[in-house]
């Protein structure tokens, strides 16, 4: 979900964000597992279709080549820590930079009720500026 709402997040922004590629992968994915119909239905009803989307296991070629690699909890961020050689130098929480106060960390939805799927979105959602800030920020900074 993190995925398809970053990327239509960054669709409507200038060069050289609405350019930048998302690219979605799991600490303990399996390659080719489709999304789950929870997932599905809770971004169809923000006008967004990961409907065809694949799971894949992050490879340390993804981290290097990643200007950021955004993580939804401390767990996953200290799996790749700990199995990257050298770890992503941009290694951050999803909900990492929004400007009050909150969780920071995103809990997993898999095999719970649509509810639950939805709140998951919904604190994705909440946290998409600040990372389009931040990423100007990035993409300033790389040029």
């Amino acid at each position: 979900m993190g995925e398809g709402l970053l990327r239509h997040a960054l669709a409507a922004e200038a060069e050289p964000l609405c350019s930048l590629s998302v690219v979605s992968a799991g600490v303990a994915a399996r390659a080719n597992e489709t999304v789950s119909e929870n997932s599905v239905v809770a971004l169809r009803k923000v006008g967004i279709d990961i409907a065809a989307h694949l799971s894949q296991p992050v490879t340390q070629e993804m981290l290097d080549a990643a200007l950021i690699v955004l993580c939804m909890t401390e767990t996953h961020r200290a799996m790749i820590q700990l199995q990257a050689e050298p770890p992503p130098r941009e290694l951050r929480l999803f909900r990492e930079f929004m400007p009050v106060a909150v969780d920071k960390e995103v809990p997993d939805p898999f095999g719970g009720p649509l509810k639950l799927y939805e709140m998951c979105r919904d604190e994705l959602v909440e946290a998409i500026p600040s990372i389009i800030t931040h990423l100007k920020t990035l993409v300033t900074e790389k040029n």
